[in-house]
This record gives C-alpha cells, structure tokens and sequence, in this order.
C-alpha cells in the first residue's frame, strides 16, 4: 500500500488538501481519499497525473525506490554497503526500541517472523 501512504506524505508536504490534489487531476476528493487509505488505486491516467503533479517517480509511488545506507560492518567481516526501502529502514529504528523482540528475531528470524503473520 506505498501509493496511499506516499500520495499522502506528498500531498502534505506541498501543503495541498486533498480538495485541492482532486482538483489538480481531475478526479473528486473521494478518490483521493480512497488511494490514500488504499481501498481505491488509481487507472494508469490518473497515477501519471499524480505523478506529475506531486513531482516524484512512478517507482516512488509504487515503493520500489530504494535508500542506499552507509557502510555496514558485521563483526570481524569487511565494509558492505546495503540498499534497503525507506519504510524497511524505519521498521528496524523502531524495533530497536524492543530489546526483547529483537532479541528473539536474531535467535529465529523465520519463527519470529511466522508468529507474527499469525497474529495478523
């Protein structure tokens, strides 16, 4: 659901209501809405529009843009440098403020990972 997110973070930042974006792309302020909570997704006309007109990429929308982050050394292993996605990089600063979670993600990664899956 990047597009809704993204469209939202966008649209905010250039201090538009979504009155305002609805306008801009011809579209009514309903569907705006809708691609931001994701329950809607725009034709192919209107994502170019929104591309345009909120002055990003198509492969930012969609969240295929990709963070390149600085060197990063595991012990006793060289440099590397590694590409994640923004909300990637978000999702481990915020685990960081659950010693115990990321504790058992080292032990078992898969098994974590499966827990929460079920939860969902």
């Amino acid at each position: 659901m990047f597009i809704g997110s993204r469209v939202r973070e966008l649209r905010r930042a250039k201090g538009l209501t979504q009155q305002q974006l609805a306008d801009m792309i011809n579209v009514t302020k309903v569907s705006i809405c809708c691609y931001e909570k994701g329950t809607r997704f725009p034709n192919i006309d209107t994502f170019c529009d929104l591309v345009t007109t909120l002055q990003t990429t198509p492969s930012y929308l969609l969240g295929m843009d990709v963070l390149v982050d600085n060197e990063v050394s595991a012990e006793s292993e060289e440099p590397y440098v590694i590409s994640i996605q923004k909300e990637e990089l978000e999702l481990i600063k915020e685990l960081r403020n659950y010693p115990k979670a990321v504790k058992e993600i080292n032990e078992n990664p898969k098994r974590f990972a499966q827990r929460i899956n079920s939860r969902l």
